[in-house]
C-alpha cells in the first residue's frame, strides 16, 4: 500500500451555489448577532448548546441538509453543508446542541439503522429538536475503542446494558446516546470481534450522569453511569457483533470536519486585527498560521467530497483531526507570544477574553476524538508504516 493511495483525494471545488448560499449564511448570522443572540467565542461548537439556536437552523433547512426528505432532510451534498458548518464555525456560533447529532449521529442512522428507527428520530433531529451524545470512551482506556468493557447482555426481549462512558459531552441535555457495548467476549487476538451499538434513551431508569468540569468550571464533559439499562431490540443500532466496522465509518464524519481546526478561529481572526502590519515578526507569525489552516481546510473539503461519493475516508480523518487540533493549539501559543496580554474571561477587549476561552478549553482539543499519538498510529498503519 502505497501514501498516495491512502491520503490522495480527489480535488474537489466547491460549486457556485454553495458560494451562494455561504452569502445567505452569513447574513444570517449578522442578523442573529445584531439581535444578541449569541456572542462569538472559541469552540462553541461544544460548549454553545443553544436549542433555540439549532431550532431556527432546522427551519432553515440547514440541518440534516444531506439527508433523504422523507426523514426531514433537504438531500443537498456534502459540500453545501461544509459551507454552512464553516461559517457557523468561523462565527464562533452556538452550534452545539445539534452538532453531533447532525455531523454523525444522523449519518449513522441513515446507514446502520432501521427504518423504524430513521422514521423516528431522523425528522426531529433535523428540526434541532433532538440531540445526540457519544458513548465510545471509557475510563482508562483512552483512545482505544477495542478496550470497551460496557457489556451488553440479552435477557428475554431486550439488552441489559452496563459500564461506564466518559467524555459524553452534553449528555445531560442530550435525549440519547448511541453506546458501543461488548456483546460477547472478547476472542484471542481479535480485540475489534463481540462489540455493539445501542441507542440509549438517556431519561432511562439506570442512567446516570455527572459533570467532568472543566479548570473554569464550565460543564460539557460528562461521565454516563450504565447501571442495568434496559434497551429494546428495536433500539439496536445495525447488526449485532458488527459495532467495529460501524464504528469506525462513524469517526470518518467525526474526525474531518472543520470543527477540528476552527474552534480557535475567533481567537486567530482578533490577533490578525491588533497585529501590527509594520511588525514583521507580527506578520510572518499571522501568515503562517493562516497558511496552516488553509491546507487543512483543503484536506478537509476533499473528505467532504470523498463522503459525498459515498467513501470512507477514515485514514485522511484522522489527519485531518491531527493536524488540525495541533494547529488549535499552536494558535493559542502564537497569541500569547506575540502579543503582551494576560488573558481574562472578563475583559472589555475581545482578543484576551478568547485567549482566556481557548486557554481553558485547548486541554480538549487533542483529547476528544482521539489523542494525536493514536490518530498517527492510524494513519502509521493505514500507509503500512507499522
Amino acid at each position: 500500500m502505497t501514501i498516495g493511495s491512502v491520503l490522495r483525494l480527489a480535488d474537489v471545488e466547491l460549486p457556485p451555489e454553495a458560494e451562494g448560499l455561504r452569502g445567505e449564511v452569513r447574513a444570517f448570522l449578522e442578523r442573529e448577532r445584531r439581535r444578541g443572540t449569541f456572542e462569538p467565542r472559541s469552540d462553541a461548537w461544544l460548549t454553545g448548546f443553544d436549542p433555540a439556536f439549532s431550532a431556527r437552523l432546522g427551519e432553515l433547512g440547514w440541518l440534516g441538509m444531506t439527508w433523504p426528505r422523507r426523514y426531514g432532510g433537504h438531500q443537498r451534498p456534502a459540500l453545501h453543508r461544509f459551507v454552512v458548518a464553516e461559517e457557523l464555525l468561523a462565527a464562533g456560533a452556538p452550534v452545539a446542541a445539534h452538532w453531533i447529532s447532525d455531523r454523525q449521529s444522523g449519518p449513522t442512522l441513515l446507514r446502520y439503522g432501521t427504518e423504524s428507527q430513521r422514521a423516528r428520530l431522523l425528522p426531529a433531529m433535523a428540526a434541532g429538536r433532538c440531540f445526540f451524545a457519544i458513548g465510545m470512551s471509557e475510563p482508562d482506556s483512552g483512545s482505544d475503542l477495542a478496550s470497551v468493557r460496557t457489556t451488553a447482555r440479552r435477557e428475554r426481549d431486550a439488552w441489559v446494558l452496563n459500564g461506564t462512558k466518559v467524555w459524553t459531552s452534553q449528555a445531560h441535555r442530550c435525549h440519547y446516546m448511541i453506546a458501543l457495548c461488548r456483546t460477547s467476549p472478547r476472542e484471542e487476538g481479535d480485540r475489534h470481534e463481540g462489540l455493539s451499538q445501542f441507542v440509549v434513551d438517556l431519561s432511562a431508569p439506570g442512567v446516570e450522569i455527572s459533570p467532568i468540569r472543566l479548570l473554569n468550571g464550565e460543564h460539557h464533559f460528562n461521565q454516563v453511569v450504565l447501571d442495568d439499562v434496559r434497551v429494546a431490540d428495536d433500539m439496536v443500532l445495525g447488526e449485532i457483533g458488527a459495532g467495529w466496522r460501524q464504528v469506525t465509518s462513524e469517526l470518518a464524519y467525526e474526525r474531518s470536519g472543520a470543527e477540528r481546526f476552527l474552534s480557535t478561529l475567533p481567537l486567530l481572526r482578533e490577533l490578525a486585527r491588533v497585529a501590527d502590519p509594520t511588525d514583521v515578526q507580527q506578520t510572518r507569525a499571522v501568515g503562517g498560521l493562516v497558511a496552516q489552516l488553509w491546507a487543512v481546510r483543503q484536506l478537509s473539503l476533499q473528505i467532504a467530497g470523498s463522503l459525498d461519493r459515498g467513501e470512507t475516508p477514515d485514514i485522511a480523518a484522522a489527519l485531518v483531526k491531527d493536524l488540525g487540533t495541533t494547529l488549535e493549539n499552536e494558535i493559542v501559543d502564537v497569541v500569547r507570544s506575540q502579543v503582551e496580554i494576560e488573558p481574562s474571561r472578563d475583559s472589555a477587549h475581545a482578543l484576551e477574553r478568547e485567549l482566556a476561552r481557548a486557554v481553558l478549553h485547548a486541554p480538549g482539543f487533542t483529547l476528544r476524538g482521539g489523542t494525536n499519538e493514536v490518530l498517527r498510529g492510524i494513519v502509521a498503519r493505514g500507509m503500512g508504516l507499522r
